[in-house]
């Protein structure tokens, strides 16, 4: 994926595309994640981006990176669908992974303690 298409995903957005993205994101997160967590090798910073994202105390351009880069993470269709075993989420690795190192002073150890419970508890439930 070249680094043009991957400016043009992380765009922050107008106030109401930031809010349609949130609605996709917080509909769609945790169905995605569950299905994608094995292929993902950085999980714990994902979920961590996911609540600095929905927090009211992150700087507006840096919560419209992250639900950009979110919002196509759950997205069902994309580059590369995610049902191809092996491929399918290396696209929205690679957007994540740019969202992520462009925004990580913004990441909180509060949203990192809440991502590490949250993964914690995901796990559990994959046990049951």
């Amino acid at each position: 994926m070249d680094e043009i298409k991957i400016g043009e995903i992380l765009e922050p957005g107008s106030a109401h595309q930031q809010r349609s993205r949130e609605e996709r994101v917080r509909a769609s997160f945790w169905k995605t994640v569950r299905k994608a967590a094995k292929n993902i090798p950085f999980l714990d910073e994902l979920v961590a981006g996911y609540f600095c994202a929905l927090d009211p105390a992150t700087p507006t351009k840096v919560r419209g990176i992250l639900l950009a880069s979110l919002a196509y993470f759950v997205l069902p269709l994309d580059f590369i669908p995610d049902f191809i075993l092996g491929l399918g989420f290396t696209d929205d690795v690679a957007v994540m992974m740019a969202a992520l190192s462009a925004i990580r002073n913004n990441i909180t150890p509060a949203h990192r303690a809440a991502a590490r419970q949250a993964i914690k508890e995901l796990d559990t439930d994959e046990k049951v």
